[in-house]
C-alpha cells in the first residue's frame, strides 16, 4: 500500500475520535489563553498515538508541542482551539484542531520511513491574542522546513489573502460634573471618542481600498446627567502588508489625538495583543496541497475577481519566516460566513465533519509530497 493510501486509511479509521473531538470543543467554547479543556483533549489524543507531548510550553499554559519521528525534514501542523466572545466557535477552530490531530495521526506510523519529523503545535489565542506570534518569538518554529494548517470558511480557497492587523485599546480621561447644573466644570471623555470616530470616518475616504478601520466603544459614561469622565474602546486597523500597516496606524493615532486636543482629555493607547503580519503562503506547498485536496474531490471556485478578504491570522507571522500555507475548507453553509452565529452552527454539520477528514488527509499527503519529491519550498 502506498504511503498516501495508508495515511488515508489511518485517518478514516480515526474518524469517530476526530469528529468527537471537534464536537466536544464546539460544545465547550473557551476564549483566548483559556482553552484548558480543548488543549487537554488535543494533547490526550496525540499522546495516545505515540507523540511525545509537552502541554503548557513556551510560557503558555494552553500551548502544545507534540512530536513524532526523527527524520531530517521537519514539518509542523498547527491546531487552533480558541473561541469568540458570545459566538462560540463561529470561526470553526474546533475543525482546525481536529484536522490537525487527524493529520498527525495519519503521519504518526510513517514519519521515520518518510524521513520526517512531525510536530503538531497547539497554538492558543488566535482570535486577537497572537499565540503563534508569542510561540514564534520563543522558538516554537525554529528549525522547521514547513508549517501548515487548514481553516473552515464559506468557500474553498487554497490561499486566503490575509491582512496585516494591529489591535489596540483606547481610553480618554476627562473630569465629571453635573451635566445640567455645572457642565462647564466637566471634561467630556465621550465627546473625545466621538471626535475621534468622526475623524476616522473622514479618513476612510483617503485610505487604500483594502484598508479597514474598525472599532467598538465599550464605555462612554454611566448616567445622562453626568459629564462622562472616562471613555474606552477597542480598535483594529488592517492593511494589505506590514509595510502598509505602519503609516495607516500613525494616521489613525492622530485621529485619536484629535479627540484629546479638542476636548482637553488625556489619551491612552495600549496594544491589545501582538500585531499580525500579512499571510504569505508558499507557492510550492500551495500547489501540493491543492492537488491533494482536488484528489479528494474538493473544488476551488475562482474568487480572484471577488471582494478582498480582510481576515487576518497570526499564521501570517509564521509565513514570513517558515514556508507555510493556510488554505480554507469550504463548508456547505451559504449564506452564513465566519463570525456569524449561523457559521458556528455550520461548524457542527456533516459538511464540517467531512472537512475535518479532507483537511487532515490533504495536509498529511502534502507532507508526503514534501518528503518524497524534489519540489522545493521557499527558504
Amino acid at each position: 500500500m502506498s504511503p498516501k493510501k495508508e495515511i488515508e486509511r489511518r485517518i478514516r479509521k480515526a474518524e469517530r475520535g476526530l469528529v468527537g473531538l471537534s464536537h466536544r470543543i464546539h460544545a465547550h467554547p473557551e476564549l483566548a489563553f483559556e482553552e484548558v479543556r480543548a488543549s487537554a483533549w488535543v494533547a490526550e489524543q496525540l499522546s495516545a498515538a505515540g507523540f511525545a507531548v509537552e502541554h503548557g510550553c513556551y510560557g503558555l499554559p494552553t500551548a502544545i508541542r507534540a512530536t513524532i519521528g526523527s527524520g531530517r525534514q521537519h514539518i509542523a501542523i498547527c491546531a487552533e482551539y480558541d473561541a469568540l466572545p458570545t459566538m462560540g466557535h463561529a470561526c470553526g477552530h474546533n475543525i482546525i484542531a481536529a484536522a490537525a490531530v487527524g493529520a498527525g495521526l495519519g503521519l504518526a506510523g510513517l514519519a521515520d520511513d518518510l524521513g520526517l519529523t512531525v510536530t503538531v503545535l497547539g497554538t492558543p489565542a488566535e482570535e486577537g491574542g497572537g499565540g503563534k506570534v508569542l510561540m514564534l518569538e520563543r522558538g516554537a518554529f525554529d528549525g522547521l522546513d514547513a508549517a501548515m494548517m487548514v481553516h473552515p470558511a464559506a468557500a474553498e480557497m487554497d490561499a486566503m489573502p490575509g491582512s496585516a492587523i494591529s489591535m489596540f485599546d483606547v481610553s480618554y480621561q476627562g473630569a465629571p460634573a453635573h451635566a445640567g447644573a455645572y457642565p462647564e466644570r466637566g471634561v467630556n471623555a465621550a465627546d473625545a471618542m466621538t471626535v475621534a470616530q468622526v475623524a476616522i470616518g473622514l479618513l476612510r475616504q483617503q485610505t487604500a481600498s483594502a484598508d479597514r478601520i474598525q472599532g467598538i466603544v465599550t464605555e462612554a459614561g454611566s448616567a445622562a446627567n453626568v459629564i462622562p469622565d472616562t471613555s474606552r474602546g477597542r480598535w483594529i486597523v488592517r492593511s494589505d502588508t506590514v509595510e502598509a500597516l505602519a503609516p495607516l496606524k500613525a494616521r489613525v493615532q492622530r485621529c485619536f489625538e484629535a479627540g484629546a486636543h479638542a476636548t482637553g482629555c488625556e489619551l491612552t493607547t495600549v496594544p491589545a495583543g501582538p500585531d499580525y503580519a500579512d499571510l504569505r503562503p508558499d507557492p510550492g506547498l500551495l500547489a501540493m496541497y491543492r492537488a491533494n485536496a482536488e484528489a479528494l474531490g474538493r473544488t476551488f471556485p475562482d474568487v480572484s475577481g471577488g471582494p478582498a478578504v480582510g481576515a487576518a491570522t497570526d499564521m501570517g507571522d509564521v509565513s514570513h519566516v517558515v514556508p507555510a500555507i493556510h488554505p480554507m475548507l469550504g463548508l456547505d453553509c451559504a449564506p452564513a460566513v465566519n463570525h456569524q452565529p449561523e457559521f458556528a452552527a455550520a461548524c457542527l454539520t456533516p459538511s464540517a465533519d467531512r472537512a475535518i477528514l479532507d483537511g487532515a488527509i490533504a495536509m498529511a499527503w502534502t507532507a508526503v509530497d514534501l518528503a518524497t519529491t524534489s519540489t522545493k519550498v521557499s527558504p
